[in-house]
């Protein structure tokens, strides 16, 4: 089967041929003329498997017919690189088509955002919460909303948006066609399903399993360990691009500057950067500038990087749904990868959750010369808590109202 056999508009077809597009992938077959035909959809279906063109392309489709310069397609993602990497897949796709498109995201200016906006957009890609700033700022018209897409709605369930959603959802107008992609579908996002689709038709490909291009290997180490392990791995193995996840962001930051000290091209994504800081590092990564980025879960949705050679669990994943994520950056286009994983002994269950998921056994690792037995560090001393008694006094209290309701970080 070729593009040619979805019958696009012209210009989108043009698009599809510019972008060098020859074959869809599984979802794209399967999902695409569900799309056309303005049927809601719930698509399962992981990272990397072309899930952006199988919405992307029937909408820029139906987009060619009827108004425009007014919101008329809305996205929503949960991190701001899968925010951009989906516009950047729209733009490229609709390039011959005049429709245009923005990103809406927190951590930048929100007034480009509105000047964007009030230019009259037919996409826009969001993250909740700024969309969500827009909405009640009225800064975004969303009256006329032909097309509402919830893509990786696992991970904006993770992170807490699903409140977020169920706001937004009911700013828009009840008559349209929504489309809902994610990875898992836990409970919760089932429910979501139910609510938000009419009728869906499912589309189910590449369910949770390992690519079969990847091996992998487990190197069992003391937590305290785990640092000078890697940077022995790292020295006497042979890799290109490397990915290296860990369980929080301040350990993503502590172990990509210890990797620049010890004298490797890294750096750190993770959300305590600016959004600036986070393009550099990512586009730093993709073009060579960096080999190694150490990255969290959360920061690494919408990593769309081909040639990595090399998935490094710094900390093994709650889950081994996660596990199969993270290792499916590498081992993508037919290319063969490694999945090296360091596991401590608390980590015996989860293993044993991974090891079922892939079938068999994960090979266990040790480094030649390397020293197990290093004891660990004695910590310093705690200083004794003061009660309450003794607590200073604040001076100045804020109001309730004046207070803030926290917010997930996109």
């Amino acid at each position: 089967m070729e593009f040619q056999t979805f019958d696009f508009h012209p210009q989108v077809a043009a698009g599809v041929t510019a972008a060098s597009y020859t074959r869809p992938t599984p979802i794209q077959e399967q999902a695409i003329p569900k799309v056309m035909q303005g049927r809601d959809v719930m698509g399962l279906a992981q990272t990397g498997t072309g899930k952006t063109a199988a919405f992307g392309l029937p909408i820029l489709d139906r987009l060619m017919k009827g108004g425009r310069g007014h919101v008329r397609a809305l996205v929503i993602a949960p991190t701001r690189e899968l925010a951009e990497q989906i516009n950047d897949s729209l733009r490229t796709l609709g390039a011959k088509t005049g429709l245009r498109s923005t990103t809406v995201y927190g951590g930048v200016g929100v007034n480009p955002q509105v000047q964007k906006l009030k230019g009259g957009m037919e996409i826009v890609v969001a993250c909740p919460g700024r969309l969500l700033d827009h909405i009640r700022q009225k800064t975004i018209d969303l009256s006329r909303l032909d097309v509402l897409v919830l893509d990786e709605a696992d991970q904006m369930f993770d992170m807490g948006f699903l409140p977020d959603i169920r706001r937004i959802l009911s700013h828009l107008p009840r008559k349209r066609q929504t489309l809902l992609f994610s990875a898992t579908m836990p409970k919760e996002i089932r429910n979501l399903a139910q609510d938000v689709l009419s009728n869906p038709e499912t589309v189910q490909v590449d369910t949770v399993a390992p690519a079969s291009t990847v091996s992998h290997a487990l190197y069992p180490v003391e937590q305290h360990l785990k640092t000078d392990l890697l940077l022995d791995l790292l020295q006497q193995t042979d890799t290109g691009s490397v990915l290296i996840f860990t369980r929080t962001k301040h350990r993503a930051k502590r172990l990509g500057e210890k990797l620049e000290k010890s004298g490797h091209r890294a750096a750190s994504l993770q959300g305590n950067l600016s959004q600036s800081r986070r393009q550099a590092a990512l586009e730093g990564f993709r073009n060579g500038t960096y080999r190694i980025l150490v990255a969290t879960d959360i920061a690494a949705r919408g990593i769309d990087v081909s040639k990595v050679s090399h998935v490094i669990n710094f900390d093994i994943p709650a889950t081994a749904d996660a596990y199969i994520h993270r290792i499916g950056r590498t081992g993508r286009a037919a290319q063969t990868g490694d999945a090296f994983t360091m596991v401590t002994k608390e980590d015996t269950a989860i293993v044993r959750s991974i090891e079922k998921v892939l079938g068999s056994s994960i090979e266990r690792r040790t480094i030649d010369g390397f020293d197990y037995k290093v004891p660990a560090p004695d910590r310093p001393a705690s200083k004794p808590r003061r009660s309450r008694s003794q607590q200073p006094r604040k001076t100045v209290e804020r109001k309730a109202s004046d207070r803030q309701p926290r917010r997930p970080r996109r």
